[in-house]
């Protein structure tokens, strides 16, 4: 029998109650929301358990909302795969703003150790616990963190851009 999303959604409602939150279905990907304190137990759960077997990290990616309120502005999404049903999920966890930090889950799926790293390099959210916590890409003498929100996307004083070169006008050339 195929795992289906409620068989999923009942048995971690039943385990973690009104800790997972915000079930929905995005563009075919079976999605929940849980808060930073339980990441690790239900990262655990999804993959040690005997029907789930989510043995696969896919993916592990920050995102920045500086419009949302402070205690939503990072969030950290996890991507998991179920090879046997080939079933996906993804887990989203919103983080304060001042202060972004998460456990991390580099002892549970050693690939997360450089999306980890990755996301701690471009968003600055440190990973507690994470055994290397350093810049990946970037350079060690950054003191931004180049993903995040903060800065204009141009510079409005700019003269050398034609905007009918950019597709910025409804205008031809």
């Amino acid at each position: 029998m195929a795992l289906e999303n409620t068989q999923i959604q009942d048995k971690l409602t039943e385990t973690f109650s009104s800790s997972v939150f915000n079930f929905q279905e995005e563009r075919d990907i079976f999605s929940v929301e849980t808060s930073a304190d339980k990441i690790t137990a239900l990262i655990l759960f999804l993959k040690n358990d005997a029907d789930l077997r989510f043995h696969f990290l896919t993916d592990l990616c920050g995102v920045h909302y500086p419009d949302n309120e402070i205690d939503r502005q990072f969030a950290i999404v996890y991507h998991l795969h179920n090879w046997y049903e080939n079933k996906r999920i993804r887990i989203k966890v919103y983080l304060n703003g001042e202060k972004p930090e998460i456990k991390s889950i580099s002892n549970i799926f050693l690939s997360s150790n450089w999306m980890e790293r990755e996301t701690y390099d471009f968003y600055g959210v440190n990973f507690i616990g994470h055994p290397q916590l350093k810049r990946i890409l970037n350079m060690d003498e950054m003191v931004s963190f180049p993903m995040r929100k903060e800065f204009p996307m141009e510079d409005s004083g700019r003269t050398d851009k034609d905007d009918r070169f950019f597709g910025r006008t409804t205008t031809n050339c």
